[in-house]
């Protein structure tokens, strides 16, 4: 299965990377190869300065060895060695019109001390990060989403939809991220679902990714904007790098396990703005967006 997966993802890093050159239209990815001495390695694509994405990364890795003594307690295990490899992507476009999005997916194995199989899952996801809201842009993404859940399971939407509500919350914020998506984790074989169940799901959603998020950029990459835009823009990215430094697992595991520090901190963007107790004008469309965020909608 690890090696059906990491081939999985390495034609996917191929399919994504390729089509968002296609619609930047200037910038290309930058490839870069990196091994991680305990054991792995992956390959980094890094899109900078483009007609349409201010940043992006879409990167792939499968690294393995000894979990470290951080990770062990974390995971509720004793001496252990590990395999995960996944594909990992955020992408920052220029224009504040234009929405984030991360998307993650990937597939762990632990092995007891005589190097057994004793534990394998999937887990993964995606959502979407807006800094000026069109309610269409996130109807049209958890309709993708929903639509890949349906095929495999019909309780998987609302389940992983409200777990990615829960886990990209910002709690010292009190707001979500975004306006959410998918979030599944430790998705294991059981009497129901066989270990390649959900490995058909997983891709579904990978491959469901660029259909998601390439109309909303296509639809409002043109659309005019101005200094103070792009100031909320900036400002709203704020928010966006306290969640990847402070709670997200995935940032936790790969500084945890000596992962390569470029490849995890590619999803933070290149300008930012913290400014003190600011507050949007009440009824603008600044404020509108935080009043979602601080209770998630049902957009489908």
């Amino acid at each position: 299965m690890k090696d059906k997966f990491f081939k999985y993802i390495k034609a996917l890093q191929e399919t994504i990377t390729t089509k968002l050159e296609a619609v930047d239209g200037k910038a290309k990815f930058n490839e870069d190869q990196w091994e991680r001495p305990e054991g792995g390695g992956g390959q980094s694509r890094v899109i900078e300065n483009g007609a349409v994405f201010e940043k992006g990364g879409v990167n792939i890795s499968a690294v393995y060895g000894e979990l470290p003594k951080s990770m062990q307690t974390y995971f509720g295990v004793e001496e252990a060695n590990f395999y995960a490899c996944g594909l990992s992507l955020v992408i920052h476009p220029k224009s504040p019109m234009v929405p984030t999005v991360h998307a993650n997916w990937r597939y762990f194995e632990l092995y007891d001390k005589k190097g057994d199989l004793v534990d394998q899952w999937f887990g993964g996801g995606q959502d979407l990060t807006p800094y000026y809201l069109f309610d269409e842009d996130a109807i049209h993404f958890h309709t993708v989403s929903k639509s890949a859940c349906d095929a495999h399971d019909p309780s998987f939407y609302t389940s992983f939809k409200k777990k990615c509500d829960e886990y990209f919350w910002n709690t010292h914020r009190n707001e979500a991220r975004g306006v959410g998506g998918l979030f599944f984790d430790y998705c294991r074989a059981t009497k129901e679902k066989t270990i390649e169940d959900w490995y058909n799901f997983v891709t579904q959603v990978g491959d469901g990714f660029l259909e998601g998020y390439v109309p909303i950029v296509e639809k409002r990459k043109k659309l005019s904007y101005s200094k103070a835009h792009r100031e909320w823009q900036e400002i709203r990215r704020g928010r966006y790098v306290e969640f990847n430094l402070v709670h997200d697992k995935g940032t936790l595991f790969g500084l945890k396990t000596n992962g390569r520090i470029e490849s995890i901190l590619m999803s933070l963007p290149p300008h930012v703005q913290w400014r003190y107790d600011h507050h949007p004008l009440a009824g603008s469309e600044e404020q509108r967006l935080l009043t979602v965020l601080n209770k998630p909608l049902d957009w489908v």
